[in-house]
């Protein structure tokens, strides 16, 4: 058995070290070893120069201190992966684009440069969508990543590579964006945990940005305790992010240590989350997860989200709004390759024709619709109608928390698709975000865990959602249902 897939969690790994059975520099070298052997396309890049400096770095501090300095390094000697919308330091961040193919940025993203930090090690940066646009992360300019679990289907998007390489244990943990569903979606489809944290607790500086209002980085982790662990490290206030929120982060962790009284816990189930459209095997899965809290006793409440059916039409205005405009610094002078044929253009015109042509057509196809949402006669009518709605959605879910602890749910109407299955119809993929959005659109915390899988071995995910901020109750009680069910 192969050394990198003994080790569950974190604090199986720091045991390991501490008894001296395994150190950080063979750890990583495995690791390494069993990312270019597979075939799942989950990596664009393997940054092995920086995981083996920081690997021998780590056992010199090791044969130092003789034990983990857990305290100061939390996740000392860890490997992570990233998805490669996060720029790196001297490591080549392409966003899944031809329009970044080459490019090596000269600073690191504020959560990439907490988490090293803190001791993490940095394996590569992951495959996705371009520039996290898609759902399947068939959009990627560099191939589709294949799910682990059955290679002829999605691993979910946009941050498909992230969680295609945390399931198959091609790392410990992976940091994945999430604009209306990325993270979440794709943790369900491969069976992992993904937590969407509330917009403005983690730092989106060094993030290349879609949905600047929308977007959000977290991680993708083999368990819930994982993910506490890692939230805890990259969460905060950021002086470079003005969308950073300075409220005060909460004791993830250590919260998970708390007994849970589950006969006080009311559970919202909102209908318009079990309409039409459900498939079956994935409603069955929910609801029995649903039983199963209150079998414990908690209380579930049925509730209503009323605008929530407009949701996807919210989101792709608002989302492609904001990425007609960020996209636009790509344009060959500032940002972005400029080809031969750029280069020797004749006018203005034929210069940016070449230039944005890199673009994949999902990317193309959003800044068309940004452009027009946004042009003039048009904005009163759909970006600004957009936000209202926007705003009565926060509202459905503020009336709903004054009755309960959380929400749950769903992830997605179906588990993963065959890759292909979905590529003539962008309407049709982008209904898979209908329970996944609402959570951006209202800035609040969303996590998928595991809950079972379909008649085709194919994994599911259950959805919970708890009031902005409001992390470490979220986290307890994903915890609780994944430590709890599994032993039962």
């Amino acid at each position: 058995m192969a050394i990198h897939t003994q080790y569950k969690s974190v604090t199986e790994i720091h045991d390991a070290y501490d008894r001296k059975i395994l150190s950080p520099i063979e750890f990583v070298r495995d690791y390494l070893n069993a990312m270019k052997s597979s075939g799942l396309n989950a990596y664009l890049t393997i940054s092995e120069e920086r995981a083996l400096a920081q690997a021998k770095q780590a056992d010199m501090m090791l044969a130092q201190h003789g034990k983990v300095p857990r305290d100061k390094k939390p996740l000392f000697g860890i490997p992570m992966a990233v998805k490669d919308n996060l720029v790196m330091d001297g490591v080549r961040t392409t966003a899944a684009s031809k329009m970044l193919e080459n490019y090596i940025p000269p600073y690191t993203a504020t959560v990439v440069e907490r988490l090293e930090n803190a001791g993490a090690i940095s394996l590569g940066k992951t495959n996705l969508d371009e520039f996290a646009m898609g759902g399947s992360n068939e959009n990627s300019a560099f191939g589709a990543v294949k799910n682990p679990d059955a290679l002829d289907r999605v691993a979910g998007g946009s941050s498909g590579g992230s969680a295609a390489a945390v399931r198959a244990q091609l790392c410990q943990f992976a940091l994945g964006s999430d604009t209306g569903g990325s993270i979440r979606l794709p943790a369900s489809y491969c069976g992992i945990v993904g937590l969407k944290p509330s917009y403005g607790r983690v730092s989106r500086y060094g993030l290349i940005a879609f949905g600047s209002s929308l977007d959000q980085v977290g991680p993708m982790t083999q368990s819930v305790e994982d993910a506490a662990r890692v939230l805890d490290v990259m969460s905060g206030f950021d002086e470079r992010d003005a969308t950073s929120s300075p409220t005060p982060k909460g004791d993830y962790f250590n919260s998970l240590q708390k007994d849970l009284e589950w006969s006080s816990l009311k559970i919202g189930v909102p209908k318009e989350y079990f309409a039409e459209g459900l498939v079956p095997d994935v409603e069955k899965s929910v609801r029995e997860s649903l039983k199963w809290f209150e079998s414990k006793g908690a209380k579930l409440v049925p509730i209503s989200l009323p605008h929530s059916p407009y949701s996807i039409a919210v989101y792709y205005i608002v989302a492609v709004s904001e990425a007609s405009t960020n996209l636009e610094r790509f344009d060959g002078v500032r940002f972005g390759v400029r080809p031969q044929g750029a280069s020797e253009a004749r006018d203005l015109e034929e210069f940016y024709k070449k230039v944005r042509a890199n673009f994949g057509p999902e990317v193309k196809r959003r800044i068309i619709l940004g452009t027009f949402a946004l042009s003039a006669g048009y904005s009163d009518a759909y970006y600004k109608r957009a936000c209202q709605v926007r705003n009565l959605i926060k509202m459905d879910f503020d009336e709903a928390f004054k009755k309960v602890d959380v929400i749950m749910g769903p992830v997605a109407p179906s588990t993963a698709y065959k890759i292909g299955e979905k590529s003539s119809n962008p309407l049709e993929m982008y209904l898979n975000d209908l329970y996944t959005i609402p959570a951006n659109l209202a800035g609040l915390p969303g996590i998928s865990v595991p809950c079972g899988k379909d008649s085709k071995g194919l994994s599911i995910g259950l959805q919970m959602m708890s009031p902005i901020f409001t992390e470490a109750k979220l986290l307890r009680i994903a915890h609780g249902f994944e430590k709890e069910r599994a032993s039962s």
